[in-house]
This record gives C-alpha cells, structure tokens and sequence, in this order.
C-alpha cells in the first residue's frame, strides 16, 4: 500500500464519543448474530440449530449494558461481547490496572468519549470532536471521582484537545517521544466504549494511511473501536502513549479499522 495514498471514497466514522440506545445495541447483536450463523454455515456437516429467541437477544444487550460478564455464555462468537471478555482478562494484569487509573470519562451536554491525563497536575489529552462547542466539560476518574476541566487547546486539524482540571497528584500516562512501531505491532488501548467504562483492549497497529479529508497521514488498527472509544490511548509494549484513537475506517483491503493520531502530531501542532 503507498502510504501517500489519498483514497476520496473512505468512510470514515469521527462519531465514536455518541451514545447507543437500546434500538442500535438490538441491531449491533442482531448483525453479529447473523454474521456467526453465516460462519456456522460454511462448516462441514453443521448441526442443526434451534431458532435463536428475540429474547435472547435482549438478554444479551441487558448482561452488556450491565457489566454482568457471568451472564454471557462463552459459545456466542459476537465480537460485541468478545471485546468485554478480553477486557476482563487483560483487567487482572497489573500494568492494565495502573493505565486504566490514569483514564478519565469525558462528558459534555450532548454525550461522552474518553481522554486521559499526561501528567500528575490535571493535564488530559482527548478528541477535538468530543468537546467541539465546549468550554468546559466533566472528567471522571476511576479513583479520584470527577473533576470540572477548562478547555485550554485545541488542534482541530489533528482532532485533539487539551484539558486542564484543578486537580493534583494524579496518576497519567507518559507519552512516547515518537511514534515508532513495527508492523503488527501489539499495542493496548483503555477507552469508554457502548456506555462502559475503563475497558481495556488489544489490536495491532497496521500502518499508515491517507485520508482525503486530513492533510496529515494517520494510523490504522486492527482492533475492537466502538463508539465511546474516541480519545483512548494507543499504549505500546513500553507503556507509553503513542498515539489517540479517534475514529474507525471502512477499508478497501483490511475492513472495519481503527484510526488513531500519532503522538507526533500532538508535538508538532503545540
């Protein structure tokens, strides 16, 4: 793929911080319902299947919505839920728990995505589109409880911002010098997604690409990006921020991606 490449017909998904109601959450389990039984479909000698039950289905929605990871059967091959039990397992290792103390819920009037702090005194980097219009927005940390925060930066190029709350002796995330990585790099990110909170996941960083809308090239992920992940952390192996997600990408290669700024850009726009 040449990295230079602008491709005019990419659908890009900058709605990641808006909430899903309970008709869009039917509709995520409905769609991933029919995409496993199409896999099902394609085995040898498939046993035959019962009817799956609308109630069922709301079962799951309501076990999702509610944390409540016992009530999921393992058997469902729904990436909707898989990304909630990856997060649970990834939750018992302790680097994962020191990052997430350091990722912050952002909420506005008009609906909520992610950011986190990158130093102890307040400072906390998120998306331009989750506080577009504000001047101040609500901020809450796993341990510390919420905080009122002051729009201090804004680089809409870029899609980030900076906040500042008054708050001191906070744990954050240090950030990479540069952005450096190999190809299918494992990297984590720690985000807000489908009205969850501090969920933790993995992908691996595909490589760069170009948008039609951006003069700035920006990073691919393949990986589980769901509306609420805008502003979470891209964390390599070093447990250094290398990047911010900020959007998903239907591509013509590589299918439903992830995109994220390098932290580059954050340097260079300062």
């Amino acid at each position: 793929m040449d990295n230079k490449e602008r491709n005019g017909h990419d659908i890009i998904d900058e709605d990641l911080y808006e909430e899903f109601d309970d008709e869009e959450l039917y509709e995520l389990v409905e769609e991933e319902r029919k995409k496993a039984l199409a896999r099902a479909r394609l085995e040898e000698n498939p046993k035959p299947k019962r009817p799956f039950p609308k109630w069922a289905f709301w079962l799951i929605a309501f076990a999702m919505f509610f944390n409540v990871f016992a009530l999921i059967p393992q058997t469902f091959s729904i990436p909707a839920i898989d990304f909630l039990i990856t997060s649970a397992k990834l939750s018992t290792q302790d680097d994962i728990k020191e990052f997430k103390k350091a990722v912050v819920v952002v909420e506005t009037e008009d609906g909520r995505g992610t950011g986190f702090a990158i130093n102890e005194n307040g400072t906390i980097l998120t998306n331009h589109h989750v506080i577009e219009g504000e001047e101040t927005v609500t901020v809450a940390f796993p341990d510390h409880g919420l905080f009122s925060a002051d729009v201090v930066e804004v680089y809409p190029s870029i899609d980030l911002a900076v906040l500042k709350s008054d708050a001191e002796d906070l744990p954050y995330l240090p950030l990479a010098e540069e952005t450096t990585f190999e190809p299918n790099e494992a990297i984590n990110f720690i985000g807000n997604p489908l009205q969850f909170s501090g969920i933790a996941n993995e992908g691996s960083i595909i490589g760069y690409t170009g948008l039609s809308s951006w003069e700035e090239e920006v990073l691919m992920i393949k990986a589980p990006v769901y509306r609420g992940n805008s502003g979470s952390p891209i964390i390599n192996n070093n447990g250094e921020v290398i990047g911010v997600i900020f959007a998903t990408l239907n591509h013509n290669e590589y299918g439903k991606v992830g995109l994220f700024v390098p932290i580059d850009y954050y340097y260079k726009y300062q």
